[in-house]
């Protein structure tokens, strides 16, 4: 069986099992659960139909496979692979929708669509199996670049996951955090520092494939393309959500862009502030206020 064929088939194995798993356990992130897995096996197979001769699908493989153990881990640190560990968002749709709209919105965009996607994202693989030149200077700077991403997507997931430990902790002793949201390290110059990484280390990938076909103009990028297109609506809803949840978010993102990490918004900063000392003080004063009223 050819390479292609094979991740073909392995892609709809995929589909077919996530959308089986989550009808019957009722939890719609198992896509969730072999996404760092997946892209890892479908460049192993290019690589494998290369015979682990070709220093560039070498390359591709083993920073794949880079990537996939360090989102495993930070996935696995988060809950994600313990029963109930569904992504909140899916929750929040549910009570959006009927219950026969989610079962579609699942079967062709949770289990299919992000399948597909997944399989996408590795087809620079397929470039490069078919156009099979020499390692050079070009992939060595694709390789620095890819893990100049990998650690940025690294320090930004671990500074996250300190802040929600921090403010777990805070909570639990009874106390109120000053900021209910990460603004700092690299959060200071994007709110999703860890989205643009991510995606732009699967556009290192395609840069891999490019450079082996001479051209970059080349049909695999659709799944870089499609990853970016599936982060901005993904953004959007995840941020409408925190916006529901702290009205203060709202000077942040006028403060600080989504995505790429730029320099932040004075202005924006200044707003943001004003509203949030804003809240405090309105809900010191209603605190004071019940507190009169528990007196009397």
């Amino acid at each position: 069986m050819q390479a292609l064929q094979l991740c073909l088939f392995v892609a709809g194995g995929a589909w077919l099992v996530t959308w089986l798993l989550s009808v019957l356990t009722r939890e719609y992130s198992w896509v969730d659960r072999i996404w760092s897995v997946i892209p890892v096996v479908y460049l192993a197979i290019f690589a494998g139909a290369a015979g682990f001769a070709d220093a560039r699908l070498n390359t591709m493989f083993a920073l794949s496979a880079l990537w996939g153990a360090r989102l495993t881990f930070n996935f696995a640190r988060k809950g994600g692979y313990a029963p109930g560990g569904e992504d909140y968002r899916w929750a929040v749709l549910r009570e959006r929708m009927r219950p026969w709209q989610f079962q579609v919105f699942n079967v062709v965009f949770i289990s299919f669509y992000q399948n597909v996607i997944l399989l996408l994202i590795t087809l620079p693989g397929y470039t490069a199996l078919t156009n099979r030149t020499s390692y050079g200077a070009a992939d060595a700077v694709v390789t620095i670049v890819f893990l100049a991403f990998l650690a940025g997507e690294t320090v930004a997931d671990q500074q996250q996951w300190n802040f929600q430990t921090w403010k777990k902790s805070e909570l639990a002793a009874g106390r109120e955090p000053g900021r209910r949201f990460v603004q700092t390290g690299l959060f200071r110059y994007s709110r999703h520092p860890n989205f643009f990484f991510e995606q732009a280390q699967w556009w290192a990938m395609f840069a891999f494939g490019a450079i082996a076909a001479g051209s970059p103009w080349q049909w695999t990028v659709a799944g870089a393309v499609l990853l970016t297109l599936l982060f901005a609506g993904s953004t959007r809803f995840t941020e409408s959500i925190t916006l529901g949840r702290y009205p203060e978010y709202a000077g942040y993102q006028r403060s600080t862009p989504a995505m790429i990490p730029w320099r932040r918004s004075a202005s924006g900063d200044r707003l943001g502030a004003a509203r949030h000392d804003q809240q405090r003080a309105d809900a010191e004063q209603g605190q004071h206020r019940h507190g009169h009223e528990d007196v009397m």
